[in-house]
């Protein structure tokens, strides 16, 4: 199979400035060497977004809706090819390959449907002298920085409201994953999306990336990253007034109480821990376990670890994949020696899987014993490592839970007191508090709560991450006089 290997900027694939060689961290061979972009190569895109900022912001959400059921068309028929670069860019098993596809999907008609759906709408004036009127406007280029764990998901959370709402989008996807965007580019020049509209490249080169976001061109910023990025990002945009929207980082707590499900509490913390090597941003890290069933919480953790499925191939229901590269793994080994060092228990895993001798593979770990003086603690793990920590009273669960340097993005309950479950979610700083059951789709609004990143990826929230209000008032009597007062 062919993988793409251009950018697409300014409405047509192009080489670039330079090259970069893309391994699958499964296999550790080369998937290909793609274009990725320069100095230059960041102007022109920048320029033609906007130059195809009026035109775009002009069109009908007819002819919006109709390029976005092109795009979507095409991404149906490419299913194959489209997952076939997730599977390889990222050693991902195929099964799980066909969430990022299914979201691209699903972006492109949820938010070709919810544009329609929002109105202007009138606001009463007091005085009865006056009309007003609240318009919808796009609120012009934006940027998208995104994240590895996810090529397409990723992208589909930026793409779908970009394009409903008249925003020309200029789309860095991450240097480790970059050929499922470029494919998406050749689909946008295929069915030949107006230029400018859509722009995809990828560069390995901080100053490029510092280019897209210091240009006084973009007015929206919108990343999936760490926390740390977030921050260097919205340093290097102050040379302008722009609007953030940042998916960052998080350190997920898990509170298992003593009369939970533990059957379905291990089947999710696992599942998600383990699904896609823990490289999801609301994978749970601190399982905190009520000390009565801490022993049968414990047992059902480790006998799901050890049965789960290791590698990287199509044709077997593989449940863990590679970590992304060496660097990644060497982290998580680390922080696993450190855990066992100041008194954790590694109760499987930990290391390398037996038989598998090419890849960066860290077999599904279970360590307990954690406590808050451990990097596992502290650190978002992005990693196959489930991190138990047994707890006797509930007096000082609520601060440990919430006691997350890098703010909240998603916590987990599983208790059948649904009362205490509606408390503890009450008190939680998290974007989103999940109650025994885990549902994501784009239609429910994604986001964090402080370090964890500020506006919404999914739902109709996120739409309004790319649009403006504009107020146009209207005086029904000319002699009359409103006054002003700003």
């Amino acid at each position: 199979m062919e993988f793409p290997t251009q950018m697409y900027i300014d409405g047509a694939l192009t080489g670039g400035t330079r090259t970069q060689e893309v391994f699958n961290p499964a296999t550790e061979t080369l998937v290909g060497t793609v274009a990725t972009a320069g100095l230059d190569d960041a102007e022109r895109a920048l320029q033609s977004a906007k130059a195809a900022l009026p035109g775009w912001a002009a069109t009908t959400i007819s002819e919006r809706q109709d390029w976005m059921g092109k795009l979507r068309d095409e991404v149906i028929a490419n299913e194959d090819w489209l997952r076939s670069c997730v599977h390889h860019e990222m050693g991902k098993p195929w099964a799980q390959t066909e969430e990022d596809w299914d979201r691209l999907v699903a972006s492109l008609e949820y938010y070709a449907e919810e544009i329609a759906r929002l109105h202007d709408y009138s606001l009463a004036d007091r005085a009865g002298t006056h009309t007003h009127r609240m318009v919808y406007e796009p609120a012009g280029v934006a940027v998208a920085f995104l994240a590895w764990n996810f090529p397409l998901l990723n992208l589909a959370f930026k793409i779908g409201p970009a394009m409903a709402a008249g925003c020309p989008i200029i789309i860095r996807p991450s240097d480790a994953t970059p050929i499922s965007a470029y494919a998406v580019g050749a689909l946008c020049a295929q069915i030949g999306l107006p230029k400018g509209v859509v722009q995809i490249l990828a560069t390995e080169s901080y100053a490029v990336a510092d280019a897209l976001t210091a240009s006084t061109i973009p007015q929206v910023i919108t990343l999936i990253g760490s926390t740390k990025t977030g921050q260097h990002i919205m340093r290097t945009g102050a040379t302008s007034i722009k609007r953030y929207s940042m998916e960052l980082g998080g350190n997920a707590p898990v509170l298992v109480f003593e009369d939970a499900d533990l059957d379905l509490a291990a089947d999710i913390v696992t599942g998600v821990k383990f699904s896609n090597a823990g490289q999801i941003c609301v994978s749970p890290n601190r399982v905190f376990v009520a000390e009565a069933v801490r022993d049968a919480f414990t047992q059902k953790v480790v006998a799901r670890a050890k049965a789960a499925k290791v590698g990287f191939d199509k044709d077997t229901d593989i449940t863990t994949g590679p970590v992304i590269d060496a660097r990644a793994w060497m982290r998580l080994k680390g922080l696993v020696d450190d855990a066992v060092t100041n008194g954790a228990t590694l109760l499987t895993g930990g290391d390398r899987p037996a038989g598998l001798n090419a890849g960066h593979y860290l077999a599904p770990t279970v360590l307990t014993e954690v406590t808050e003086k451990m990097d596992v603690y502290r650190e978002e793990t992005f990693g196959p490592i489930v991190s138990l920590v047994p707890f006797e009273e509930e007096s000082d669960l609520l601060r440990m839970a919430n006691d997350c340097e890098e703010g909240g993005l998603t916590a987990y309950i599983f208790t059948r007191d649904l009362a205490r479950a509606e408390q503890y979610a009450a008190h939680l700083r998290y974007g989103e508090i999940q109650i025994n059951g885990v549902k994501y789709d784009i239609d429910l609004p994604h986001g964090g709560i402080g370090q964890s990143g500020i506006g919404h990826d999914c739902s109709t929230l996120a739409l309004h991450d790319y649009l403006v209000q504009k107020r146009i008032t209207r005086a029904l009597d000319t002699t009359t006089f409103g006054g002003l007062n700003a």
